[in-house]
C-alpha cells in the first residue's frame, strides 16, 4: 500500500553510524564499528597495480620432484616427471629465478624445505616460486614416505610468518591428482568455441591479509585424476612450459595460466589401451589471491 513502509524498508534505513561488521557464519556482530575506507582509486593507482619486479634478485624457484615412493605407501613410480622437472627448471631460469631441485623427498623433508625458504631473508628478492610434482589426493600431496597437507606446506609463507615476502608474490604450481574421477569431456560445436555463432600510495603503515599475494596453480580441478605421459611428462607441465617459453616475459601470470588452461583443455586427450581410461579430458585450476598483476619482465 502507498505510504506504508515494509519491514525490509525499515531495515534498509538503519542509521549508518550504527553499522557494524560481521561474518556470514555468525548471527551477530562483533560490536565494533566499521572503519571508513575509501575504495575508489585514481587512474594512477590502478595503473600502478603491478607487482614491482625491480629488486636485486628475481628470487628462488624450488622444484620438488617425487618420482619413486616407499613400498609401504603403495604408489607406483611417476615416469615422465623428470621431463617435467627439467622443463620447469629451464623456464624458471629463463625468468631469472635461482632454481633449486629436490628429488624424492619425504614429507618431513618437504616441510623442512618449505620452512628453510620461508625463513630466509627475501628483502632483495621480487618473489618466490615452487613447483610440487607428486602423487596426490584432494588437499594433499605425497612425499616418498606418505602424505602431507598442501595447506601445511604453504603456511610458512603467510605474510605474518614470512615478513620479507609480505606483499610479494608467492607462486605454487602443483602437479598431482586431486581425486579419482575421470573427466569425460563434452562434445562441442567448434564454431561455438570460436564465438562465430548466434597502487598503493606511499603511507607509513598498512595492514594486508596474511593469506594475500599467493597464487596456487593446480594441474586439475578438485576430485579428478591428473594425467601424465610416461615419456613427454604431465599434460599440465607440458602446457605450462610451452606457454611460459613463449609468453613468460610478455603476459601477466593469470593470463599465462588461462592460456595453459586452454591448451590442456583443447589439445590433450587420453589415449590408452584400457577403454575405461581412454578419451578423457582435464582442466587445470587457478586459485589466485594476488592483489596486483604479475609480470616477469627481464631484469635490466
Amino acid at each position: 500500500m502507498e505510504g506504508t513502509q515494509t519491514e525490509t524498508d525499515k531495515n534498509d534505513t538503519t542509521d549508518a553510524k550504527n553499522m557494524e561488521d560481521t561474518v556470514d557464519t555468525f548471527p551477530f556482530s562483533f560490536g565494533k564499528k566499521s572503519v571508513p575506507v575509501n575504495i575508489h582509486m585514481s587512474r594512477e593507482e590502478f595503473e600502478a597495480d603491478i607487482y614491482p619486479m625491480n629488486r636485486k634478485n628475481r628470487g628462488f624457484a624450488v622444484i620438488i620432484n617425487n618420482k619413486t615412493f616407499d613400498q609401504g605407501v603403495g604408489l607406483g613410480a611417476r615416469n615422465g616427471t623428470d621431463v617435467d622437472a627439467s622443463a620447469l627448471a629451464n623456464r624458471f631460469a629463463e625468468l631469472g629465478f635461482d632454481v633449486e631441485l629436490e628429488d624424492d623427498v619425504t614429507t618431513e623433508e618437504m616441510m623442512q624445505i618449505m620452512k628453510k625458504y620461508a625463513y630466509m631473508d627475501h628483502s632483495e628478492n621480487d618473489c618466490f616460486a615452487c613447483a610440487i610434482l607428486s602423487h596426490g589426493e584432494e588437499g594433499i600431496v605425497y612425499g616418498k614416505n606418505g602424505k602431507v597437507e598442501i595447506k601445511k606446506l604453504l603456511e610458512p609463507f603467510k605474510g605474518n610468518l614470512c615478513e620479507t615476502l609480505a606483499g610479494k608474490p608467492k607462486i605454487f604450481f602443483i602437479q598431482a591428482c586431486r581425486g579419482t574421477e575421470f573427466d569425460e569431456g563434452v562434445e562441442m560445436n567448434v564454431a561455438d568455441a570460436k564465438g562465430e555463432m548466434d597502487v598503493d600510495r606511499q603511507i607509513s603503515t598498512h595492514k594486508i591479509p596474511a593469506e594475500a599475494d599467493f597464487l596456487v596453480a593446480y594441474s586439475v580441478v578438485p576430485g579428478y585424476y591428473a594425467w601424465r605421459n610416461s615419456i613427454d611428462g604431465s599434460w599440465f607441465v607440458q602446457a605450462l612450459s610451452t606457454v611460459l617459453e613463449k609468453y613468460g616475459n610478455q603476459l601477466d601470470l593469470v593470463r599465462i595460466l588461462t592460456r595453459v588452461n586452454k591448451l590442456v583443455a583443447y589439445k590433450f586427450q587420453s589415449n590408452t589401451s584400457n577403454p575405461y581410461m581412454s578419451r578423457k579430458k582435464q582442466i587445470p585450476c587457478i586459485t589466485s589471491m594476488l592483489t596486483k598483476e604479475l609480470y616477469f619482465f627481464p631484469k635490466q
